[in-house]
């Protein structure tokens, strides 16, 4: 039954990280019904659109992920009706997609043509310098980034040597008693994968309050580089998972591998890392901190070291930031000359046969 109003959750679309550009798209392109595909230039005017839309479906009591760009994130990159299991996506960029199966399950909206040629022909010189340049400051940012989720693992090892591993396990097994109880549901658990935060215009984003802010428990993790906050997340969706409760994993950038976020929407609960670079802190009742810092026994030797890594990390990390700043810049000065050249009237155009499209779906 769909409800009176519907809502948005916000995620990132992609990710910048120490393992290059990474997404979670192919999972939604898996499981949506249908997809639409809407092949373009770089472009901002698409984002308004998709922004349209999601107003639209909410209006009608859908519920809306949408998925925002790294770079501007402000700007949307996609969106997934649930109750349709409908997925809309630039698939030209920031992540270039293709369709496979045309005419049943994918659908493509080309608006490569939507332009004035003799603008872009006028432009050509400058956006190209700045799609040159935009291409050298990702590049060196990622590169950047793979040498700072290196200097990462370093700290990791010098707090997984000195942690209390069996107090741990003992507070995986609480939390799960606390969490779970006797919960046991007759279904098989849906798994599903989101980005919660990425390194964007000089600084981390993340979309955590967006995410959390219907769930009626939050359980904030405290704990040093290395000291299980994943592990202890992949734990309970495990457990989550051999009960039949459905798990949504959400991970930030630099580690594509680790976990920063569990959530199980069918118990209103969430866990998720609160220490840097997505610091929060208990601010209402529905809080609670999971503090395993003192897990980490204190020593003279390990602290120098520490000391060490964390002031090249930082370095790598400020560098990276830098980099992807520059890179965003000459991306959207790129995307605002390529816009002034839209033939208004064909855009409006195209939209109305994405918009006849989409309300042919609704109504079979």
């Amino acid at each position: 039954m769909i409800s009176i109003y519907g809502y948005i959750t916000e995620y990132m679309g992609t990710a910048y990280t120490g393992q290059g550009v990474q997404h979670k798209y192919k999972e939604l392109l898996a499981e949506s019904k249908k997809t639409i595909f809407l092949k373009c230039l770089p472009t901002h005017s698409l984002s308004q659109v998709l922004n349209d839309l999601a107003v639209y479906f909410v209006n009608r009591g859908y519920a809306v992920d949408r998925f925002m760009n790294p770079g501007h994130v402000d700007k949307t990159d996609a969106l997934f009706i649930k109750e349709l299991e409908l997925f809309i996506l630039q698939a030209s960029h920031p992540v270039s997609f293709e369709p496979t199966d045309l005419g049943s399950r994918h659908k493509v909206f080309c608006f490569y043509d939507v332009y004035h040629q003799d603008q872009l022909l006028h432009r050509h010189d400058e956006v190209s310098r700045l799609i040159k340049e935009e291409g050298s400051r990702f590049e060196k940012s990622l590169s950047l980034l793979q040498k700072a989720k290196a200097i990462h693992d370093e700290w990791e090892a010098v707090n997984i040597a000195r942690m209390d591993w069996a107090r741990h396990e003992e507070i995986i097994e609480e939390v799960k008693q606390e969490i779970f109880g006797t919960i046991e549901l007759a279904k098989p658990a849906h798994i599903s994968h989101r980005i919660v935060g990425s390194l964007s215009a000089g600084s981390a984003h993340d979309f955590i309050p967006s995410i959390t802010k219907r769930v009626k428990r939050r359980l904030l993790i405290k704990g040093l580089p290395g000291t299980g906050k994943s592990t202890m997340m992949r734990a309970l969706g495990d457990e989550a998972k051999r009960r039949g409760v459905d798990v949504l994993y959400g991970w930030c950038g630099l580690d594509p591998a680790s976990i920063d976020l569990v959530l199980f929407p069918e118990l209103s609960v969430c866990v998720f890392d609160s220490t840097q670079p997505h610091a929060y802190d208990a601010e209402s009742p529905r809080d609670e901190l999971v503090d395993i810092v003192p897990l980490c026994a204190e020593d003279e030797q390990s602290e120098k070291l520490i000391e060490d890594i964390r002031h090249r990390y930082q370095k790598a990390i400020g560098e990276a930031g830098k980099n992807m700043q520059l890179a965003v810049q000459a991306q959207n000065t790129a995307r605002i000359q390529m816009d002034r050249a839209l033939n208004i009237e064909l855009f409006e155009k195209k939209l109305q046969g994405l918009y006849a499209f989409i309300k042919e779906l609704e109504e079979k």
